[in-house]
């Protein structure tokens, strides 16, 4: 992964910027991001929605997947697909995303993304396929 390829402002007025996530160690092997658990990221219920600890997932494949192209300006990455398994409720705090390579090929590539809460618990797993595209 390049992380000279990732410019301060990317997530900015985009929704991993609304809804707080903040990138907390990004190295050639994985990125972590959290995101806080508050009104931006709850059900009405109190806990944390499923579909931002997606959007979470989301956002740290497609910027490790963004961080494996040689030259932006030719090429963008896609997603192509994520599920997700939500394994435990969270109501405050932060949640934190580790992203790690599962394959990382030409065109396609795939990434694990476990999500955590404060305490270290396994929130969520999600797996993200993106594929790299040329671009003019």
């Amino acid at each position: 992964m390049n992380i000279d390829n990732i410019p301060e402002t990317i997530h900015k007025n985009t929704i991993a910027g609304l809804i707080g996530i903040e990138f907390v160690e990004i190295t050639n092997d994985y990125i972590i991001a959290k995101m806080p658990v508050d009104d931006r990221t709850k059900q009405p219920f109190g806990l944390l929605h499923g579909g931002a600890s997606v959007v979470l997932a989301e956002t740290v494949g497609s910027t490790a997947a963004f961080m494996t192209i040689k030259d932006p300006t030719k090429q963008a990455a896609v997603g192509l697909e994520i599920n997700a398994n939500h394994l435990k409720s969270v109501t405050s705090g932060w949640v934190y995303a580790k992203c790690t390579a599962i394959h990382k090929g030409r065109k396609t590539q795939v990434w694990d993304i476990r999500i955590t809460n404060d305490a270290g618990d396994l929130v969520c797993i999600s797996r993200f396929t993106s594929m790299i595209i040329d671009i003019k």
